[in-house]
């Protein structure tokens, strides 16, 4: 765990396995394998270890992440889940980075802890627009068991291009009506569920390193209209585009030439 005198430097802890609790406003919450969490070298006690943990810590320039003090205090110990949305494909990012000793005294790996950063930065921006007292009323009500069916249905039916709220009401016997306001008291709507559950296919699909899909193909298979929008979704969902996610996720797992030395 980092020292106190780090104070120029906030620390991205990202959980690898074992008991690991986040403490915020008194309360614990319990972090997942590939979670994510900011801390602050001079709060320690925010995070609580239970018996053969191991995190991964990264440090980084406070000044790097381009917010101010007090923003970043409203980050500091709060989870972000690391197998969706942002925060997956930085998990994914800082695991290709940890696996890899080498780039840490390499050029290639001075661009990639740039590229770091910079998705750090994202990702704090995005949790500051996150309204963390709707986002727990919406977990606690996420056990509704017809809404529970209903996001299992969602998960077989991805690549169906046909897939619609009507197409979904009728398979579970509801009118669409009363399906939006499932979702609107889970705090989303249907298509919003629908195009983040197929954005994360994508982006995992994307990011393999054995085998090259093209974005066209992805978009398609996934039930995206066309190329053209599902560029522009993914963009707006993970900061850059499906192509350089895929050119990022695949080199930062391939061997290089440094790597092979």
């Amino acid at each position: 765990m980092p020292g106190e005198a780090d104070g120029n430097f906030l620390y991205l802890g990202m959980h690898v396995r074992g008991p690991v609790t986040s403490v915020r406003d008194g309360a614990g919450i319990p972090l997942r394998p590939n979670d994510l969490v900011f801390c602050d070298p001079a709060r320690r006690h925010l995070l609580r270890f239970g018996d053969d943990c191991r995190m991964v810590f990264f440090r980084i320039p406070r000044c790097a992440l381009g917010v101010t003090e007090p923003e970043l205090e409203q980050v500091v110990g709060v989870p972000v889940p690391g197998d969706e949305g942002l925060g997956a494909l930085v998990s994914d990012f800082l695991s290709a980075l940890a696996a890899k000793a080498e780039f840490r005294r390499s050029t290639i790996g001075d661009r990639r802890a740039r590229t770091a950063v910079h998705l750090l930065s994202v990702l704090v921006v995005e949790l500051l627009e996150t309204d963390t007292a709707d986002a727990a009323a919406d977990a606690s009500r996420g056990g509704n068991e017809t809404l529970s069916r209903i996001r299992a249905f969602i998960e077989e039916h991805l690549m169906d291009p046909d897939l619609s709220p009507e197409s979904i009401a009728r398979a579970h016997h509801i009118s669409v009506r009363y399906l939006h306001k499932l979702f609107q008291n889970d705090g989303t709507t249907v298509s919003q569920w629908v195009r983040r559950r197929r954005l994360e296919a994508c982006r995992i699909e994307l990011g393999r390193s054995r085998r090259r899909f093209t974005v066209a193909s992805v978009a398609h298979r996934w039930g995206f209209s066309s190329p053209s929008h599902f560029s522009r979704t993914f963009r707006g969902a993970y900061g850059m585009s499906p192509s350089q996610w895929q050119t990022l996720a695949t080199s930062a797992f391939a061997p290089t030439a440094e790597g092979a030395r």
